[in-house]
């Protein structure tokens, strides 16, 4: 069986080659507070995940970290290869406004972002309208990102749809970037969309 389409494949799909994941904020004093917070964090580990078995880049920011701590455990302990002096830090809500994220991502052919993180209507959904700005394609993964209201959270990805955002959900993003069964790298993404969900917080 071939490994590759027959036809030219679709530039909406994402691939490993010109996508990177962004990390956006999913900070320990800020994380408890989100609807469905352990959900959020499990899709968001799952993409982590699913990124470094496919070689995907990965990129992550923090917001004011001194006051609303570090990045949960679950995901810093994932992040710590690609940040050893740890996530950059940034005041703005954007991430645009955290220097060197995302430099030298276009000089690697990537021009695709993923963005998954807190809290959708503030540094997500700013981060996403600069990205769109700024000239890439950009992707919300939208069980992969989170507030603690629900009109706030449905408000954001309505404006960030309308901004030219694309919305999709975690595990379509993982087959997306996977692309064909039978490799080793299939196995790991089966794995992790087989996975359980956690329970929903009380």
């Amino acid at each position: 069986m071939s490994e590759s389409n027959c036809i030219t494949r679709s530039p909406e799909l994402m691939s490993v080659g010109d996508t990177c994941l962004m990390v956006v904020d999913v900070q320990e004093r800020l994380i408890g507070s989100i609807a469905g917070w352990r959900k959020v964090v499990w899709n968001v580990r799952r993409l982590v995940d699913g990124a470094k078995a496919l070689g995907v880049p990965i990129v992550a920011t923090e917001q004011y970290p001194m006051g609303l701590g570090g990045t949960v455990k679950e995901l810093s302990e994932r992040l710590g290869d690609v940040y050893p002096d740890g996530i950059p830090e940034k005041m703005t809500f954007s991430s645009g406004g955290c220097p060197g994220v995302f430099e030298g991502l276009r000089d690697r052919g990537v021009r695709k972002i993923l963005v998954t993180g807190i809290e959708a209507h503030v540094c997500v959904a700013q981060t996403v309208f600069d990205l769109i700005a700024d000239g890439w394609r950009v992707y919300v993964a939208v069980d992969a990102v989170g507030s603690r209201f629900s009109l706030d959270y449905s408000t954001a990805l309505a404006r960030m749809d309308s901004a030219g955002a694309t919305l999709t959900t975690t595990e379509a993003a993982l087959f997306e970037l996977c692309e064909v069964a039978g490799t080793p790298e299939f196995k790991e993404i089966s794995r992790l969309v087989k996975e359980c969900e956690p329970e929903t917080e009380a």
